[in-house]
């Protein structure tokens, strides 16, 4: 029993980070109807601007999301207005072909400016734990998942609350009316990508203390986000949140039970049963 508590735990608070850049791939997509196979790649610029910002000027990685949320905002912000705006009316193969492209852009960007070595962020605190009865607590984990926790709680607030957060879920529940009742959807589209890619990188600010830093480490991240997507519901938010923490919890257990060779393949079993039993995701589509 302990080893299960051990395992769900660490699966959970993993899960956190996952939940995170699978609502800034939700966004994207809920916005402009657009996958992001770059997406993992922003999550990576995350994690060494976050590398950066600790052993350049000695930033806590979990501070640093202060700074990284908005520069990343506004690459993606950028990102969207140059680039992507181009393709909203194109074929979507052309669509999945673009992002395809800027992810191994900036992946190779990142080799020949930083190499392919691998880099860890290490702090005072990296190795810290501490006990909850029988079951170790990783203080990292725990940091990375009361801020996870923290931003998905103010993003909602901005989504449910502000009247730019309406108007971006009303750009994502009907593009067409939305701008017949004088919302700049295009505008949306650019702020929806900037929260997107911030909070992607942010996930990967947190991520870096626990995680060796390369500049191909933004790939499996990709995949996890699309499954995590799916799973919880193409264009929910709230289903992002709970297929984030199940595939963390699932990933984790498999490790300890089946295999951590094949943690990821239980993963995609996982996938692959609720697309068979329910195709909508496990919370059905939504709008944001």
């Amino acid at each position: 029993m302990t080893l299960f508590l051990q395992s769900l735990l660490s699966g959970v608070l993993v899960g956190g980070d996952y939940a995170l850049i699978g609502i800034g791939l939700t966004i994207i997509f809920g916005v402009m109807r657009i996958i992001n196979f770059a997406h993992g790649e922003l999550v990576m610029m995350g994690m060494y601007l976050s590398y950066f910002l600790f052993t350049l000027f000695g930033v806590d990685p979990f501070l640093s999301v202060l700074v990284v949320y908005p520069l990343m905002w506004i690459f993606g912000a950028a990102l969207q207005k140059v680039v992507v705006n181009r393709v909203l009316n194109a074929l979507p193969q052309n669509q999945i072909l673009l992002t395809i492209g800027i992810g191994l852009i900036l992946s190779n960007t990142a080799m020949l400016l930083f190499t392919s070595d691998y880099r860890l962020l290490t702090t005072p605190y990296s190795s810290s734990s501490f006990h909850l009865g029988a079951v170790s607590v990783s203080v990292p984990l725990l940091l990375s998942f009361l801020v996870t926790g923290a931003v998905t709680a103010v993003l909602y607030w901005f989504l449910l609350k502000t009247d730019m957060g309406q108007a971006i879920r009303a750009t994502a529940q009907d593009r067409h009316a939305a701008q017949l009742m004088g919302i700049n959807v295009r505008w949306m589209s650019v702020v929806a990508t900037g929260i997107g890619a911030g909070l992607a990188a942010v996930a990967g600010a947190l991520l870096a203390p626990t995680y060796y830093i390369f500049p191909q480490v933004g790939q499996p991240f990709t995949l996890k986000a699309f499954v995590v997507v799916v799973l919880g519901g193409m264009g929910s938010v709230t289903g992002a949140t709970l297929g984030g923490i199940l595939i963390g919890a699932t990933e984790s257990l498999a490790a300890v039970y089946v295999s951590s060779g094949l943690k990821d393949m239980v993963v995609y079993v996982l996938f692959m049963l609720v697309l068979l039993f329910k195709p909508a995701g496990l919370l059905g589509k939504s709008s944001l």
